[in-house]
């Protein structure tokens, strides 16, 4: 990033973050979203994804700063010498995964999620469900209390407390991930390929129930869900020097 950046600032609806916000306000000058060169996020990682969602028909960075428990995708909150972090920021890029669900009523609802897309059983009894990857079925039964399909930018998210791999940034594979899989037992997933498209297929949907969810919007009593990657959507996001993604998700793997 370059100097003298137009700043656009969002904040979530915490104490913490609408204090930073009035406190932001006025030591820096500020524009509409999209007039902005850059947008500074405050909140925590369920903000930051809120805000790329909601500017990704922008062409402006986003730079999260947490106010929040927790904050993956975020930078140490300091109302210093912003305008200098964030031209010395670095830019990481990342790809949503596109979901496109059908419920039993036969409605349809599409999301985009950057972390990832997760089906969940949502009655008392295990989830059956049958797993396809282009157009090759791969699982014809997987009993189990969900699955999920991330991203690396979203495997230190839901898919690792599931046991589930953490992926390097920029690395063309996606993780398929099982939550506590009773058939076959303590089944964990696989890796696959970016360009992969992943089938979901609900078995005895009316008796087992099941729930997807993209980014925590969710659709509930599917019956199928297909997963792809979106590699015509970028999302830009922006992180003070030795503090990116890929340096983030070393530290995970070392604690």
């Amino acid at each position: 990033m370059t100097g003298n950046q137009k700043i656009a600032f969002a904040a979530s609806d915490t104490e913490i973050a609408q204090k930073a916000l009035a406190r932001l306000g006025t030591l820096y000058d500020q524009v509409p979203a999209d007039q902005a060169d850059v947008i500074v996020a405050l909140g925590g990682d369920g903000f930051m994804l809120h805000t790329l969602h909601s500017t990704q028909h922008l062409n402006a960075p986003v730079y999260g700063m947490n106010c929040g428990t927790i904050g993956f995708l975020m930078n140490e909150f300091s109302q210093d010498a912003l305008p200098a972090r964030l031209a010395a920021a670095q830019e990481e890029k990342i790809n949503p995964l596109s979901m496109v669900a059908v419920c039993r009523d036969g409605s349809r609802h599409e999301a985009l999620a950057i972390n990832e897309v997760s089906l969940l059983r949502a009655g008392p009894q295990a989830a059956k469900l049958r797993i396809t990857v282009d157009g090759q079925v791969r699982m014809e039964e997987l009993v189990c209390d969900g699955a999920l399909v991330c991203t690396p930018a979203g495997s230190t998210a839901y898919n690792y407390s599931a046991h589930g791999p953490i992926l390097p940034i920029g690395s063309d594979v996606l993780a398929l991930t099982a939550m506590s899989a009773f058939r076959p037992r303590r089944w964990r997933g696989a890796l696959l390929p970016k360009v992969a498209k992943v089938r979901f297929d609900v078995l005895e949907p009316e008796k087992r129930p099941v729930m997807a969810d993209a980014d925590s919007r969710s659709v509930r009593d599917v019956i199928t869900v297909e997963i792809s990657s979106e590699d015509h959507i970028v999302h830009r996001i922006l992180f003070d020097p030795g503090h990116g993604l890929q340096e983030r998700m070393m530290r995970e793997q070392f604690v």
